[in-house]
């Protein structure tokens, strides 16, 4: 793992995953998958199985459960229908997300949102906590042809910010953020509060890991009042 000497000069921006880093829908990704695999298969699978490539679009996810995509359509339909209707119920913030994103805004650095989440339940997240203040841009799975683990979403995310990936930092719960900062050329911060153990953040080789993001600004090295 990379030390902070991997730091750009200057942060000029810092991008963030939503699902598992901004906002706390993890039980409610579990809750959800519990649901539809158990309608669709008769038992849901096992959490370990259901949970292992969250960071991806769904429809990706539901394909590593059943190469018969009619079956896959019916999980998307179960899932979706499940999630949608509970979720403001059962989403919550990080303890301490908003001052984070309080002393990043202060600090004038230029925030935003890279997600695999689709462009409407990403928006539904981004209005039920008033988050829209925070972030210049949000990239959705809806807006790029190709997905994390690709890096091209974060390429996309720095770019519309107007900085290079290189100079910005991404932060995110799953190896899939990891790989896709790392693969932009962006300096990777894994969150482990998210959906994926340590050991396998660590395996990713982000360049830095913290516990909880009240730690990022140390981190990145921007002071806060």
């Amino acid at each position: 793992m990379n030390t902070l000497e991997s730091l750009p000069p200057a942060v000029e921006a810092v991008l963030f995953d939503l699902d598992g880093t901004v906002v706390d829908t993890i039980p409610h990704i579990l809750a959800s998958f519990r649901h539809s695999t158990a309608e669709v298969f008769g038992a849901p699978l096992s959490d370990a199985e259901l949970m292992h490539s969250v960071g991806i679009p769904l429809a990706h996810q539901m394909r590593q459960f059943t190469d018969d995509e009619e079956t896959v359509q019916r999980l998307l339909a179960v899932y979706r229908e499940f999630n949608h209707r509970t979720h403001d119920e059962m989403a919550r913030l990080y303890p301490n997300t908003l001052d984070v994103l309080d002393a990043l805004l202060a600090a004038d650095i230029p925030m935003g949102i890279v997600t695999s989440k689709g462009r409407p339940m990403a928006d539904r997240a981004m209005e039920l906590f008033g988050l829209g203040r925070y972030f210049r841009v949000v990239i959705t799975a809806d807006d790029t042809p190709a997905h994390k683990p690709d890096p091209l979403p974060v390429r996309i995310g720095a770019e519309a910010l107007g900085v290079l990936p290189s100079h910005a930092v991404y932060v995110g719960d799953s190896p899939m953020d990891v790989q896709a900062g790392n693969g932009a050329g962006a300096f990777t911060v894994a969150a482990t509060w998210g959906v994926a153990s340590r050991e396998r953040l660590v395996a990713a080789g982000p360049d830095a890991i913290i516990d909880d993001i009240a730690e990022l600004p140390a981190t990145l090295g921007i002071a806060t009042t």
